[in-house]
């Protein structure tokens, strides 16, 4: 499941803390601390329990996104980077208090369930969903102890839930999908930035200009909801429409901390229109992205604030490589100069989503509940694409 969360941008480095007595000084006391507990505390420690409530406890000093990744973490990681994860394969966004699809994965459990664009989850495993947070769900599904998963759905034209019982499969992540229009515009979706995301965006755009027989006449990218993912890909994209100018900048304490990423020339749309999407669950790669489009007067930026998450989390490898200390090295600022952290990128044309109709909170309450026979949900209605469609033909 593809949720709002430290979905980090990321580069990997490592180095070499200091060698200096005073450097080594709090970690010899620390050791010292555990080895004392171990050894006198009046109930049996579990050690490697108590080390990683010891980190536990470091990493919370810091920030958000910086975090201990175990062997089980640190291999998601990799999995999620190279366009791999173990899940369902369904995409969300929160609207009012209501998790609503925005697509199954091709070839995923959820797919071949015929779980579709527009249904509303209303349980996991027999637990209410309604007005809990995306990543609370999320985890539901990650962490059950069941390798099957039962979804409750609320669907438009029926008055029951569905019920789908699904397990959880490693699936291949297509993180860009896409189609044009019979007059020679495209949309395409960017669902998080992995380390195949430049290739397959590249193909989408080509495939879809040899469908048109000509140059595109314009391009919307959607990045809603998309939380992130490797710098590298994100600056690579952004590159492929931009002739010059600067893309990110990040500053940080240590010196390979420090760079700014600048296009080369080439725009694969030969100066073709861009709008882009984006709404409060647009985090991270994604508003880096965004912030070089708009910044360099390429691109509309249109919907709701973005996320705001303006950091740099670096994977510092440790011990014998099975874990890692995922921390923030830097913060990145906007070609403009701007740190967007705990801001977000503000759209050159505000587009508000849709609200469910008051009457469809309440059947999807009593639904949730088990009452049957509800009356019928009204049909979904993306007005932000529909609108940012309409600005891209006037662009």
């Amino acid at each position: 499941m593809k949720y709002l969360s430290q979905f980090i941008v990321c580069f990997y480095l490592t180095f070499t803390l200091p060698s200096s007595a005073q450097a080594n000084e709090p970690a010899a006391e620390l050791q010292d601390i555990l080895e004392h507990i171990q050894a006198f505390y009046v109930d049996e420690i579990d050690p490697k329990k108590l080390n990683h409530t010891a980190i536990d406890s470091l990493i919370k000093q810091l920030d958000p996104h910086s975090d201990y990744l175990d062997p089980e973490e640190l291999e998601d990681l990799f999995n999620i980077a190279n366009g791999q994860y173990t899940g369902l394969g369904i995409e969300v966004e929160q609207r009012d208090e209501h998790i609503i699809i925005v697509s199954a994965l091709p070839n995923s459990p959820a797919s071949h369930a015929g779980i579709k664009k527009g249904d509303i989850l209303l349980k996991v495993n027999n637990e209410t969903v309604i007005n809990e947070p995306i990543k609370k769900v999320a985890a539901l599904i990650s962490k059950s102890k069941t390798p099957q998963i039962k979804l409750a759905i609320a669907r438009s034209g029926y008055s029951d839930a569905l019920q789908f019982t699904l397990e959880r499969e490693k699936i291949a992540i297509e993180s860009v999908s896409g189609q044009l229009n019979e007059h020679g515009y495209a949309s395409i979706r960017i669902s998080n930035f992995n380390n195949h995301t430049l290739h397959d965006l590249a193909r989408l755009l080509a495939q879809l200009a040899n469908e048109n027989g000509q140059n595109l006449k314009g391009l919307l990218i959607d990045l809603r909801d998309n939380p992130g993912g490797v710098l590298g890909s994100a600056v690579d994209i952004s590159d492929l429409f931009l002739q010059h100018g600067t893309i990110v900048t990040t500053k940080g304490r240590f010196y390979d901390a420090n760079h700014k990423y600048l296009a080369k020339t080439g725009d694969v749309l030969n100066g073709a229109p861009i709008v882009v999407l984006i709404n409060k669950g647009s985090a991270s790669a994604a508003e880096i992205l965004a912030g070089a489009l708009k910044d360099n007067q390429r691109a509309i930026v249109v919907g709701t604030r973005s996320y705001g998450k303006g950091s740099v989390q670096s994977l510092i490898p440790l011990g014998d490589g099975h874990t890692a200390l995922k921390l923030t090295t830097a913060k990145y600022y906007t070609p403009s100069g701007q740190s967007i952290d705990g801001i977000g990128i503000v759209p050159d044309i505000a587009i508000e989503q849709s609200k469910l109709p008051s009457e469809d909170g309440q059947t999807l309450l009593k639904m949730s509940s088990g009452n049957n026979n509800q009356p019928l949900l009204t049909a979904f209605r993306d007005v932000q694409l529909e609108e940012a469609q309409k600005i891209l033909k006037k662009y």
